[in-house]
């Protein structure tokens, strides 16, 4: 159950027991880029936890800040132009942004790992995939090159590519695009991290493939009791396997909830836009909905709600008052666990 911190920006999710740390709290984060033309605010203010076995699913479309805090929470930002002016990163209780460069390398691959969104791009051409995935043991734990290789092999056959030891010293070309982000997923899991980012790990796959990689992931998660986080902007592709889910807009968190919640009734016009925008089988032929608009430049950011210009809702408060995240109740006043909204009108998108 979540509880809400009401201060300004978003909620800070607490455990339901109310002891111990989460495996991973976000506070107050802030990421701005400081360009010629002025200053990009690409996280405003976003707050959450993931804990241990735990899946949370952050949504919204290119440029709403998911893929920015991401990088912040492994520590992989250019800085400059790149900077945080605010906030906390909690890793089991220690924050990351008061560690040394060398604490934070510890971390990165041995207690948080990331799947990059272009396996392609990220793995290196001229380097076998054996070599790479052995790269890990050689360098983490000090292993033979013939022990990491072994450990490769193992690691291949785990995430199910075919005739894993013949394929060894194949390189990354000479893999299909579900089989290259397969190999992602074995480079991230093979030092058995608390933690994995997947950074749109589906992208330029096809459905059925798509479908594969999401479930081995989840079961991989299940296996290791990992805390994951699945950035996307897909909402069909979190429906199995995320726990709750935290939609982003220009740089906010405007909506959370457990994950089949949001499906049923979405608390703020921008997540029933995007749930709408989902082709349906029962609407064959028809025109696919589509969200008026583009996102905001982060540089020049509306007044108000940002996605004011955007909403088929809006009014006048909502051009002049940035909405708080805030409880999202039933009729009765009941409040439902885990939802928030940042919404002037959540009561009317909610329950209209």
């Amino acid at each position: 159950m979540t509880t809400m911190d009401m201060t300004e920006g978003v909620p800070a999710p607490r455990r339901a027991d109310g002891t111990g740390a989460p495996l991973l709290e976000v506070r107050d984060l802030h990421v701005e880029f400081h360009t010629r033309d002025g200053v990009a605010k690409a996280v405003n203010g976003v707050n959450y936890t993931v804990e241990p076995g735990e899946t949370l699913a952050v949504l919204g479309e290119s440029g709403s800040g998911k893929s920015v805090t991401a990088q912040a929470i492994m520590g992989i930002l250019d800085m400059p132009p790149g900077k945080i002016p605010q906030g906390e990163i909690l890793f089991q209780g220690k924050d990351m942004l008061k560690m040394s460069s060398e604490e934070r390398r510890k971390i990165r691959g041995r207690k948080i790992a990331m799947i990059f969104q272009d396996a392609l791009s990220s793995l290196n051409p001229v380097l076998s995939v054996g070599y790479q995935l052995g790269e890990m043991f050689r360098v983490h734990q000090g292993m033979s090159r013939k022990d990491a290789k072994t450990k490769a092999i193992e690691l291949m056959e785990r995430v199910r590519i075919p005739a894993a030891k013949e394929r060894v010293g194949d390189y990354p070309h000479q893999f299909s695009g579900g089989m290259r982000q397969r190999i992602m997923i074995a480079m991230a899991l093979a030092l058995e991290p608390d933690l994995i980012i997947a950074d749109e790990p589906t992208t330029a796959l096809d459905v059925t493939v798509q479908a594969q990689v999401m479930e081995l992931l989840a079961e991989l998660q299940r296996e290791f009791n990992m805390g994951l986080i699945l950035i996307t902007h897909d909402l069909g592709v979190v429906a199995d396997v995320a726990d709750k889910i935290a939609v982003m807009y220009a740089g906010r968190i405007v909506e959370t909830a457990p994950v089949h919640e949001i499906y049923k009734r979405p608390a703020h016009p921008y997540t029933k836009g995007l749930l709408a925008s989902i082709p349906r089988l029962d609407q064959k032929g028809q025109e696919l909905y589509a969200i008026k608009g583009l996102p905001p430049n982060l540089l020049h950011t509306p007044s108000g709600c940002a996605f004011n210009p955007r909403c088929e809702m809006a009014q006048d408060i909502c051009r002049t008052d940035v909405p708080r995240l805030v409880p999202v109740t039933e009729r009765d006043g009941a409040e439902l666990p885990g939802r928030g909204s940042a919404c002037h009108f959540w009561k009317e998108t909610i329950h209209g």
